[in-house]
């Protein structure tokens, strides 16, 4: 192994998925000396196992479904999806699993990436262990900030390694087995639920709650499982894993490849005693900070801890440390973590400058203020939900005084112009005291792109009776909205 002398820069970011890019773009445009330390992929998570992969895997799926819902195009698309041409698309939008884009993006705006294990060796400083054994020591004049992410968080189960099941890295760059256990009821168990059903597979959902999205308004989980039930997903609810085994040694398979997981027929028993078999199992059971060998113990931080932060993202306590996008368990989103990186950047270029902190108030430049009340989110099935802000439980939970508002799609012109037997539902709820929005909800096709419209509202706070006068164009979904407020003012 070999050792460089100690190289300097004004800000060191460990992880270059796109919450550690955000940082690295907005500390260089802000004259900032900037290196990156990456072990993987240039690109993260998001760009080849999670939002690109799995939205190209569904994007086929959708379309075929609001397609069917119109007379005169749904008998021109009974048959099933070309699943192979569906993967060779997923894996163009993955960049092949090749991150050159990424680097020469990264090379573009002037930062310096550094290819391996990066881990904190006491306050401003990075050690980098490159696979070919060199040692890089990287010091910070103003920041470093962690942007590392996270990775599966798979239960506590014997065994369970033997198996190789997939997690959300497997489900997103994998082939569609005969048969496929899902093992949750979030986002990404609905997700691709939805994708390998449509591609081919057979699909048992094994949800340990009794409904689906508990994070979201009840009629969400309600109407997306109506939804996969339709598909032909074999849905059970209020069951548990107790054993996972599979009938024969699995193969390693390429990382980072559609190669098969493993060999034979795994086995799930629940805790009625019930046995279910299938060709793979995704475990879409939560997630976990990829923290535990970055060094947080030479800086008084416990290894394998998320990282809490104040609004600016620095991490409590120190003045010098960030911890941006999933690490800190905000909101576990990439667009979010990106706009969490547009703060943090901005801050640690303000504090380099000896700028003050008058910009960290609420709402301020420096402060990510809407992680607390008003991150939107989409989720990409058939019917799709889409939600930001509080929903009715949560903005009772804490304390306003707040009404429910519902309206059914059916009620709205674009719907049934939009698809025959057009089903959803949308929710808005009203603080009282304010006439304000705490939070917005929508279930059914396309209404992924009416949220912008919605967190618009959430987060500038505005008046109902000032939203009566934002016109709807007729006839769209967006009519919703007049639906909404005309049954507010009854």
């Amino acid at each position: 192994m070999t050792e460089t002398e100690s190289i300097a820069y004004d800000v060191v970011v460990l992880g270059a998925g796109p919450v550690g890019e955000n940082v690295a773009d907005r500390t260089r445009a802000a004259g900032l000396s900037t290196a990156v330390v990456e072990n993987e992929l240039v690109g993260g998570e998001c760009s080849y196992w999670a939002c690109m992969p799995s939205k190209a895997l569904l994007r086929p799926v959708i379309a075929r479904a609001d397609a069917r819902r119109l007379p005169g195009l749904a008998q021109a698309v009974q048959g099933p999806l070309d699943t192979d041409a569906v993967l060779r698309r997923r894996d163009y939008m993955a960049s092949d699993w090749k991150d050159d884009g990424q680097v020469d993006w990264l090379n573009g705006i002037g930062v310096d990436l550094y290819r391996g294990h990066g881990r904190l060796a006491g306050p401003r400083t990075v050690v980098v262990e490159g696979a070919d054994g060199d040692r890089r020591v990287l010091t910070a004049r103003h920041a470093v900030a962690v942007c590392t992410g996270t990775r599966a968080a798979l239960p506590d189960l014997p065994g369970l390694a033997d198996v190789r099941p997939w997690t959300s890295r497997e489900a997103t760059s994998g082939r569609a087995p005969g048969r496929l256990i899902v093992v949750g009821g979030g986002v990404v168990a609905v997700e691709m639920a939805t994708a390998w059903q449509n591609l081919g597979a057979q699909v048992t959902m094994l949800v340990r709650g009794k409904g689906l999205l508990p994070r979201m308004e009840p009629f969400a989980g309600e109407l997306i499982a109506e939804g996969l039930t339709e598909a032909g997903v074999d849905l059970r609810t209020g069951v548990s894993v107790t054993s996972v085994t599979r009938e024969q040694a699995a193969d390693p398979g390429a990382p980072g490849t559609s190669a098969p997981r493993g060999k034979g027929t795994v086995v799930a028993v629940t805790d009625g005693g019930e046995r279910v078999e299938a060709d793979e199992i995704l475990f879409a059971t939560g997630r976990e900070p990829k923290t535990d060998a970055i060094g947080l113990e030479t800086v008084g931080l416990e290894p394998g801890s998320w990282l809490g932060v104040d609004d600016s993202m620095r991490v409590e306590g120190s003045d010098w440390l960030y911890a941006v996008g999933d690490v800190n368990h905000r909101a576990l989103l990439t667009h979010q973590g990106k706009y969490q990186a547009r703060i943090a950047g901005a801050a640690i270029a303000a504090r380099a400058s000896g700028g003050t902190d008058e910009e960290s108030a609420a709402w301020g430049a420096h402060a990510a203020t809407a992680d607390h009340g008003a991150v939107p989110q989409v989720v990409f099935t058939d019917p799709e939900a889409a939600a930001v802000g509080l929903s009715l439980a949560e903005a009772e939970q804490a304390g306003h005084r707040v009404r429910a508002v519902d309206v059914d799609f059916a009620s709205v012109a674009g719907a049934g112009l939009y698809a025959d037997g057009y089903r959803g539902r949308a929710r808005m709820v009203v603080d009282l005291e304010e006439e304000i929005l705490r939070g917005v909800t929508f279930v059914g096709p396309g209404v992924g792109e009416l949220i912008h419209s919605a967190t618009i509202a959430v987060v500038g706070e505005v008046p109902l009776s000032r939203l009566w006068h934002a016109v709807p164009s007729y006839p769209t979904l967006s009519e919703v909205w007049l639906r909404l407020l005309e049954a507010y003012r009854g």
